[in-house]
Protein backbone atom coordinates (compact mmCIF):
# COMPACT_ATOMS: atom_id res chain seq x y z
CA UNK A 1 0.00 0.00 0.00
CA UNK A 2 1.23 3.22 -1.01
CA UNK A 3 2.41 6.08 1.59
CA UNK A 4 1.07 8.77 -0.05
CA UNK A 5 -2.79 8.48 -1.62
CA UNK A 6 -5.19 11.05 -3.16
CA UNK A 7 -8.75 11.15 -4.09
CA UNK A 8 -10.96 13.73 -6.06
CA UNK A 9 -14.09 13.40 -8.10
CA UNK A 10 -17.12 15.07 -9.51
CA UNK A 11 -18.15 18.63 -7.91
CA UNK A 12 -21.77 17.84 -7.17
CA UNK A 13 -23.30 14.53 -7.16
CA UNK A 14 -27.34 14.52 -7.26
CA UNK A 15 -29.32 11.31 -6.89
CA UNK A 16 -31.83 9.24 -6.95
CA UNK A 17 -34.89 7.96 -8.73
CA UNK A 18 -36.12 10.75 -11.19
CA UNK A 19 -33.49 12.73 -10.27
CA UNK A 20 -32.92 13.40 -14.11
CA UNK A 21 -36.24 15.27 -13.79
CA UNK A 22 -34.29 18.41 -12.04
CA UNK A 23 -31.10 18.45 -13.78
CA UNK A 24 -31.95 22.23 -14.76
CA UNK A 25 -32.78 23.13 -11.69
CA UNK A 26 -29.04 22.03 -10.21
CA UNK A 27 -27.18 23.79 -13.32
CA UNK A 28 -26.10 26.98 -11.14
CA UNK A 29 -23.59 24.53 -10.22
CA UNK A 30 -21.42 24.73 -12.56
CA UNK A 31 -20.94 28.68 -11.84
CA UNK A 32 -21.43 29.73 -15.12
CA UNK A 33 -23.83 32.21 -16.66
CA UNK A 34 -25.75 29.39 -19.08
CA UNK A 35 -27.23 30.56 -22.25
CA UNK A 36 -26.17 27.97 -24.39
CA UNK A 37 -25.34 24.02 -24.03
CA UNK A 38 -24.01 21.56 -25.90
CA UNK A 39 -26.03 18.39 -25.49
CA UNK A 40 -23.90 15.32 -26.08
CA UNK A 41 -25.84 12.13 -26.92
CA UNK A 42 -26.57 8.67 -28.59
CA UNK A 43 -30.07 8.50 -31.32
CA UNK A 44 -31.61 6.02 -28.62
CA UNK A 45 -31.50 9.08 -26.12
CA UNK A 46 -33.32 10.62 -28.84
CA UNK A 47 -35.74 7.98 -29.59
CA UNK A 48 -36.51 7.34 -25.77
CA UNK A 49 -37.45 10.55 -25.10
CA UNK A 50 -35.06 11.85 -22.68
CA UNK A 51 -33.37 14.37 -25.47
CA UNK A 52 -36.85 16.11 -25.47
CA UNK A 53 -37.25 15.31 -21.72
CA UNK A 54 -33.75 17.41 -21.54
CA UNK A 55 -34.29 20.12 -23.89
CA UNK A 56 -37.71 20.84 -22.24
CA UNK A 57 -36.28 21.63 -19.23
CA UNK A 58 -33.65 24.00 -20.55
CA UNK A 59 -35.68 26.11 -22.57
CA UNK A 60 -37.96 26.58 -19.58
CA UNK A 61 -35.03 28.16 -18.07
CA UNK A 62 -34.41 30.22 -21.42
CA UNK A 63 -31.55 28.12 -22.27
CA UNK A 64 -30.48 27.28 -25.89
CA UNK A 65 -29.87 23.66 -26.54
CA UNK A 66 -27.72 22.32 -29.52
CA UNK A 67 -27.82 18.63 -29.78
CA UNK A 68 -24.95 16.14 -31.72
CA UNK A 69 -25.85 12.83 -32.13
CA UNK A 70 -22.50 12.17 -33.66
CA UNK A 71 -20.12 10.30 -31.28
CA UNK A 72 -19.69 6.61 -32.17
CA UNK A 73 -19.58 3.55 -29.47
CA UNK A 74 -15.74 2.70 -29.09
CA UNK A 75 -14.74 6.49 -30.37
CA UNK A 76 -12.19 6.84 -32.86
CA UNK A 77 -9.49 10.08 -32.05
CA UNK A 78 -10.91 10.78 -35.72
CA UNK A 79 -14.30 10.71 -34.37
CA UNK A 80 -14.17 12.96 -31.60
CA UNK A 81 -12.09 15.76 -33.56
CA UNK A 82 -14.92 15.57 -36.52
CA UNK A 83 -17.56 16.21 -33.92
CA UNK A 84 -15.31 19.24 -32.57
CA UNK A 85 -14.78 20.46 -35.77
CA UNK A 86 -18.63 20.97 -36.31
CA UNK A 87 -19.10 22.43 -33.01
CA UNK A 88 -16.47 24.64 -32.81
CA UNK A 89 -18.05 27.16 -35.08
CA UNK A 90 -20.34 27.69 -31.73
CA UNK A 91 -19.99 29.21 -28.07
CA UNK A 92 -21.16 27.14 -25.20
CA UNK A 93 -21.26 27.65 -21.12
CA UNK A 94 -22.04 24.30 -20.64
CA UNK A 95 -21.56 20.44 -22.31
CA UNK A 96 -23.64 18.04 -21.24
CA UNK A 97 -23.28 14.47 -22.10
CA UNK A 98 -25.66 12.03 -21.55
CA UNK A 99 -25.29 8.31 -22.59
CA UNK A 100 -22.76 5.57 -21.71
CA UNK A 101 -19.06 5.61 -21.21
CA UNK A 102 -18.25 6.44 -25.05
CA UNK A 103 -20.60 9.80 -24.81
CA UNK A 104 -19.00 10.62 -21.27
CA UNK A 105 -15.17 9.93 -22.07
CA UNK A 106 -16.18 12.38 -25.19
CA UNK A 107 -18.17 15.20 -23.43
CA UNK A 108 -14.64 15.38 -21.29
CA UNK A 109 -13.04 15.41 -24.28
CA UNK A 110 -14.54 17.71 -26.07
CA UNK A 111 -14.84 20.42 -23.00
CA UNK A 112 -11.13 20.79 -22.95
CA UNK A 113 -10.36 20.70 -26.88
CA UNK A 114 -12.83 23.89 -26.69
CA UNK A 115 -10.22 25.70 -24.00
CA UNK A 116 -6.97 24.34 -24.91
CA UNK A 117 -5.59 25.12 -28.39
CA UNK A 118 -4.48 21.59 -29.08
CA UNK A 119 -5.51 18.21 -31.12
CA UNK A 120 -6.25 15.06 -29.11
CA UNK A 121 -3.24 13.34 -29.84
CA UNK A 122 -1.46 16.12 -28.26
CA UNK A 123 -2.96 14.93 -24.77
CA UNK A 124 -2.84 11.39 -24.68
CA UNK A 125 -1.23 10.36 -21.33
CA UNK A 126 -1.27 11.80 -17.77
CA UNK A 127 -1.66 15.63 -17.22
CA UNK A 128 -1.16 16.96 -20.46
CA UNK A 129 -4.03 19.18 -20.36
CA UNK A 130 -2.61 22.83 -19.74
CA UNK A 131 -6.43 24.40 -18.81
CA UNK A 132 -9.84 23.57 -17.54
CA UNK A 133 -11.99 22.86 -19.82
CA UNK A 134 -15.79 24.26 -20.48
CA UNK A 135 -17.98 23.07 -17.00
CA UNK A 136 -19.39 19.69 -17.81
CA UNK A 137 -22.49 17.94 -16.43
CA UNK A 138 -22.40 14.05 -17.12
CA UNK A 139 -25.79 12.16 -16.72
CA UNK A 140 -24.84 7.91 -17.41
CA UNK A 141 -27.10 5.95 -19.07
CA UNK A 142 -25.10 2.32 -18.09
CA UNK A 143 -23.70 1.30 -15.04
CA UNK A 144 -20.64 0.31 -16.16
CA UNK A 145 -17.59 2.87 -17.08
CA UNK A 146 -17.84 5.06 -13.86
CA UNK A 147 -16.99 7.64 -16.24
CA UNK A 148 -18.99 10.06 -14.94
CA UNK A 149 -16.32 9.96 -11.82
CA UNK A 150 -12.94 9.76 -13.12
CA UNK A 151 -10.29 11.53 -14.47
CA UNK A 152 -9.87 9.43 -17.66
CA UNK A 153 -11.55 9.35 -21.09
CA UNK A 154 -10.42 6.27 -23.58
CA UNK A 155 -9.88 6.85 -27.30
CA UNK A 156 -9.18 4.33 -30.20
CA UNK A 157 -6.63 4.98 -32.65
CA UNK A 158 -7.08 2.64 -35.51
CA UNK A 159 -3.99 2.81 -36.61
CA UNK A 160 -2.31 1.50 -33.93
CA UNK A 161 -4.90 -0.90 -33.23
CA UNK A 162 -5.24 0.11 -29.64
CA UNK A 163 -6.97 2.41 -26.96
CA UNK A 164 -5.33 5.15 -25.12
CA UNK A 165 -6.65 7.43 -22.12
CA UNK A 166 -6.58 10.83 -21.70
CA UNK A 167 -6.02 11.61 -17.98
CA UNK A 168 -6.58 14.56 -16.27
CA UNK A 169 -7.86 16.46 -13.24
CA UNK A 170 -9.66 18.64 -15.70
CA UNK A 171 -11.94 16.18 -16.81
CA UNK A 172 -13.42 15.98 -13.85
CA UNK A 173 -17.35 17.12 -14.36
CA UNK A 174 -19.12 19.75 -12.31
CA UNK A 175 -22.38 17.86 -12.09
CA UNK A 176 -23.30 14.30 -12.36
CA UNK A 177 -26.84 12.85 -12.56
CA UNK A 178 -27.51 9.43 -11.30
CA UNK A 179 -30.67 8.23 -12.32
CA UNK A 180 -31.34 4.36 -12.31
CA UNK A 181 -34.44 5.00 -14.47
CA UNK A 182 -32.51 5.85 -17.36
CA UNK A 183 -31.25 2.85 -17.35
CA UNK A 184 -34.63 0.18 -17.16
CA UNK A 185 -34.38 0.10 -21.05
CA UNK A 186 -30.61 -1.27 -21.40
CA UNK A 187 -30.82 -4.32 -23.09
CA UNK A 188 -29.53 -7.39 -21.50
CA UNK A 189 -26.08 -8.01 -23.47
CA UNK A 190 -25.50 -4.47 -22.81
CA UNK A 191 -26.75 -4.40 -19.23
CA UNK A 192 -24.30 -7.68 -18.76
CA UNK A 193 -20.97 -6.74 -20.58
CA UNK A 194 -21.00 -3.09 -18.71
CA UNK A 195 -22.01 -4.74 -15.27
CA UNK A 196 -18.50 -6.94 -15.79
CA UNK A 197 -16.80 -3.49 -16.47
CA UNK A 198 -18.08 -1.62 -13.40
CA UNK A 199 -17.04 -4.97 -11.00
CA UNK A 200 -13.90 -5.27 -12.85
CA UNK A 201 -13.26 -1.71 -12.63
CA UNK A 202 -13.67 -2.19 -8.22
CA UNK A 203 -11.36 -5.64 -8.29
CA UNK A 204 -8.61 -4.36 -10.34
CA UNK A 205 -8.84 -1.21 -8.24
CA UNK A 206 -8.34 -3.37 -4.98
CA UNK A 207 -5.78 -5.58 -5.92
CA UNK A 208 -3.71 -2.84 -7.71
CA UNK A 209 -0.33 -1.74 -6.23
CA UNK A 210 -1.76 2.04 -5.60
CA UNK A 211 -4.60 0.46 -3.29
CA UNK A 212 -5.19 2.33 -0.34
CA UNK A 213 -7.80 3.19 2.13
CA UNK A 214 -9.50 5.48 0.11
CA UNK A 215 -10.00 3.20 -2.89
CA UNK A 216 -10.76 -0.05 -1.04
CA UNK A 217 -13.62 1.87 0.94
CA UNK A 218 -15.02 2.50 -2.62
CA UNK A 219 -13.91 -0.74 -4.03
CA UNK A 220 -15.56 -3.07 -1.52
CA UNK A 221 -18.86 -1.25 -1.57
CA UNK A 222 -18.97 -1.24 -5.29
CA UNK A 223 -18.06 -5.14 -5.54
CA UNK A 224 -21.26 -5.51 -2.73
CA UNK A 225 -23.29 -3.75 -4.76
CA UNK A 226 -22.62 -5.21 -7.91
CA UNK A 227 -22.26 -9.21 -6.61
CA UNK A 228 -25.84 -8.66 -5.04
CA UNK A 229 -27.68 -7.55 -8.12
CA UNK A 230 -25.68 -8.41 -11.21
CA UNK A 231 -27.56 -11.43 -11.82
CA UNK A 232 -31.11 -9.55 -11.27
CA UNK A 233 -31.13 -7.05 -13.21
CA UNK A 234 -29.85 -9.25 -16.50
CA UNK A 235 -32.76 -11.56 -15.38
CA UNK A 236 -35.55 -8.80 -14.30
CA UNK A 237 -34.24 -5.41 -16.61
CA UNK A 238 -37.04 -3.51 -15.03
CA UNK A 239 -36.19 -3.83 -11.14
CA UNK A 240 -35.56 -0.37 -10.56
CA UNK A 241 -34.04 -1.46 -6.80
CA UNK A 242 -31.65 -3.48 -8.73
CA UNK A 243 -30.80 -1.12 -11.26
CA UNK A 244 -29.89 1.53 -8.23
CA UNK A 245 -27.70 -0.59 -7.24
CA UNK A 246 -25.77 -1.07 -10.16
CA UNK A 247 -25.67 2.16 -11.05
CA UNK A 248 -24.19 3.12 -7.37
CA UNK A 249 -21.87 0.46 -7.53
CA UNK A 250 -20.51 1.65 -10.98
CA UNK A 251 -20.27 5.16 -9.39
CA UNK A 252 -17.90 3.51 -6.73
CA UNK A 253 -16.04 1.43 -8.84
CA UNK A 254 -14.95 4.62 -10.92
CA UNK A 255 -14.32 6.61 -7.53
CA UNK A 256 -12.35 3.38 -6.54
CA UNK A 257 -10.08 3.55 -9.98
CA UNK A 258 -9.78 7.29 -9.71
CA UNK A 259 -7.38 6.70 -7.12
CA UNK A 260 -6.04 3.50 -7.29
CA UNK A 261 -6.35 2.95 -11.38
CA UNK A 262 -6.97 -0.38 -12.82
CA UNK A 263 -3.91 -2.94 -14.26
CA UNK A 264 -3.62 -5.92 -16.52
CA UNK A 265 -7.22 -6.59 -17.11
CA UNK A 266 -7.51 -3.45 -18.97
CA UNK A 267 -4.00 -3.08 -20.21
CA UNK A 268 -4.81 -6.50 -22.50
CA UNK A 269 -8.42 -5.74 -23.12
CA UNK A 270 -7.70 -2.78 -24.86
CA UNK A 271 -5.77 -4.40 -28.17
CA UNK A 272 -8.58 -6.83 -28.56
CA UNK A 273 -10.99 -3.52 -28.69
CA UNK A 274 -8.37 -1.33 -30.77
CA UNK A 275 -7.97 -4.02 -33.66
CA UNK A 276 -10.94 -6.49 -33.27
CA UNK A 277 -13.57 -4.05 -32.28
CA UNK A 278 -14.67 -6.49 -28.94
CA UNK A 279 -16.32 -3.95 -26.51
CA UNK A 280 -15.04 -2.62 -23.73
CA UNK A 281 -16.81 -4.54 -21.34
CA UNK A 282 -16.67 -7.80 -23.19
CA UNK A 283 -12.82 -7.91 -23.20
CA UNK A 284 -12.92 -7.03 -19.42
CA UNK A 285 -14.95 -9.48 -18.85
CA UNK A 286 -13.53 -12.18 -21.14
CA UNK A 287 -10.18 -11.73 -19.29
CA UNK A 288 -10.98 -10.81 -15.65
CA UNK A 289 -11.03 -14.41 -14.08
CA UNK A 290 -8.05 -15.46 -16.18
CA UNK A 291 -5.58 -12.33 -15.09
CA UNK A 292 -6.75 -12.64 -11.57
CA UNK A 293 -5.54 -16.74 -11.79
CA UNK A 294 -2.11 -15.60 -13.03
CA UNK A 295 -2.03 -12.96 -10.32
CA UNK A 296 -3.09 -15.28 -8.09
CA UNK A 297 0.26 -15.79 -5.96
CA UNK A 298 0.66 -12.01 -5.72
CA UNK A 299 -3.24 -11.37 -4.93
CA UNK A 300 -4.42 -14.30 -2.24
CA UNK A 301 -4.10 -11.91 0.94
CA UNK A 302 -6.31 -9.52 -0.80
CA UNK A 303 -8.49 -11.75 -3.10
CA UNK A 304 -9.48 -13.39 -0.13
CA UNK A 305 -11.07 -10.21 1.28
CA UNK A 306 -13.57 -10.07 -1.92
CA UNK A 307 -14.90 -13.21 -0.76
CA UNK A 308 -17.84 -11.74 1.86
CA UNK A 309 -18.56 -9.08 -0.18
CA UNK A 310 -19.53 -11.61 -3.03
CA UNK A 311 -21.83 -12.94 -1.08
CA UNK A 312 -19.28 -16.00 -0.40
CA UNK A 313 -19.53 -17.99 2.80
CA UNK A 314 -16.02 -18.56 3.75
CA UNK A 315 -15.87 -19.35 7.20
CA UNK A 316 -14.00 -21.95 7.55
CA UNK A 317 -11.95 -21.58 4.42
CA UNK A 318 -8.09 -20.96 4.23
CA UNK A 319 -6.98 -17.50 2.16
CA UNK A 320 -6.42 -19.84 -0.63
CA UNK A 321 -9.85 -21.27 -0.40
CA UNK A 322 -11.65 -18.41 -0.74
CA UNK A 323 -9.65 -16.66 -3.40
CA UNK A 324 -10.24 -18.95 -5.72
CA UNK A 325 -14.12 -19.47 -5.37
CA UNK A 326 -14.02 -15.61 -5.58
CA UNK A 327 -12.44 -16.28 -9.45
CA UNK A 328 -14.56 -19.47 -10.02
CA UNK A 329 -17.63 -17.14 -8.54
CA UNK A 330 -16.51 -14.60 -11.59
CA UNK A 331 -16.87 -17.56 -14.11
CA UNK A 332 -19.59 -18.51 -13.31
CA UNK A 333 -21.20 -15.18 -13.60
CA UNK A 334 -19.51 -14.98 -16.95
CA UNK A 335 -21.05 -18.19 -18.22
CA UNK A 336 -24.91 -17.04 -16.74
CA UNK A 337 -24.39 -13.38 -18.00
CA UNK A 338 -23.63 -15.10 -21.71
CA UNK A 339 -20.25 -13.12 -22.04
CA UNK A 340 -18.35 -14.36 -25.22
CA UNK A 341 -15.35 -16.86 -24.01
CA UNK A 342 -13.92 -17.25 -27.65
CA UNK A 343 -11.61 -14.99 -28.96
CA UNK A 344 -12.08 -16.82 -32.48
CA UNK A 345 -15.31 -15.99 -32.97
CA UNK A 346 -14.05 -12.30 -33.45
CA UNK A 347 -11.35 -13.60 -35.45
CA UNK A 348 -8.38 -14.03 -33.60
CA UNK A 349 -6.51 -16.90 -34.09
CA UNK A 350 -3.02 -18.48 -32.81
CA UNK A 351 -0.80 -16.14 -35.13
CA UNK A 352 -2.18 -13.52 -33.64
CA UNK A 353 -1.08 -13.71 -30.40
CA UNK A 354 2.13 -12.26 -30.34
CA UNK A 355 0.60 -9.12 -32.01
CA UNK A 356 -1.68 -8.85 -29.00
CA UNK A 357 1.15 -9.34 -26.91
CA UNK A 358 3.57 -6.58 -28.10
CA UNK A 359 -0.06 -4.20 -28.44
CA UNK A 360 -0.76 -4.75 -24.71
CA UNK A 361 2.79 -4.09 -23.41
CA UNK A 362 2.64 -0.92 -24.21
CA UNK A 363 0.14 -0.16 -21.63
CA UNK A 364 2.77 0.40 -19.14
CA UNK A 365 0.28 2.99 -16.80
CA UNK A 366 -1.92 -0.17 -16.57
CA UNK A 367 0.50 -2.98 -16.33
CA UNK A 368 3.03 -1.21 -13.66
CA UNK A 369 -0.24 -0.90 -11.59
CA UNK A 370 -0.60 -4.60 -11.93
CA UNK A 371 0.99 -6.55 -8.99
CA UNK A 372 2.40 -8.97 -10.75
CA UNK A 373 4.88 -8.32 -13.34
CA UNK A 374 3.05 -9.31 -16.93
CA UNK A 375 5.86 -10.55 -19.78
CA UNK A 376 4.94 -11.13 -23.29
CA UNK A 377 4.97 -14.85 -22.88
CA UNK A 378 2.64 -14.25 -20.06
CA UNK A 379 0.45 -12.28 -21.99
CA UNK A 380 0.14 -14.64 -24.85
CA UNK A 381 -0.92 -17.55 -22.35
CA UNK A 382 -3.55 -15.65 -20.99
CA UNK A 383 -4.87 -14.62 -24.87
CA UNK A 384 -4.59 -18.43 -25.21
CA UNK A 385 -7.09 -19.50 -22.92
CA UNK A 386 -9.96 -17.95 -24.72
CA UNK A 387 -8.73 -19.44 -28.06
CA UNK A 388 -10.97 -22.66 -27.53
Amino acid sequence: MQNLYQFQTAERIIAGRNSFKSVAEHLHVTGADIKNVLLVTQPSMKRLGFVDELRSQLMNKGIHVDVNISIQPEPTLENIENVFFDISKNSYDVVIGLGGGSILDSTKILSVLMTNDCSIENILGTDLIKHPGIPTVLIPTTSGTGAEVTPNAIVTLPDKELKIGVVSRYLYPKLIIMDPVLTLSLPREITAATGMDAFTHSLESFISNKANPISDMFALESIRLISSSILEVYQEGDDVDAREKMLIGSMYGGMALSSAGTAAVHALAYPLGGKYKITHGVANSMLLPHVMEFNMDAIVHRLSQVAEPMGIISKGMTQEQAAAEVVELIKSWTHQLNIPQNLKDYGVEDNNLDELARSASQVTRLLNNNPKTVGLEDMKKIYKKLLA
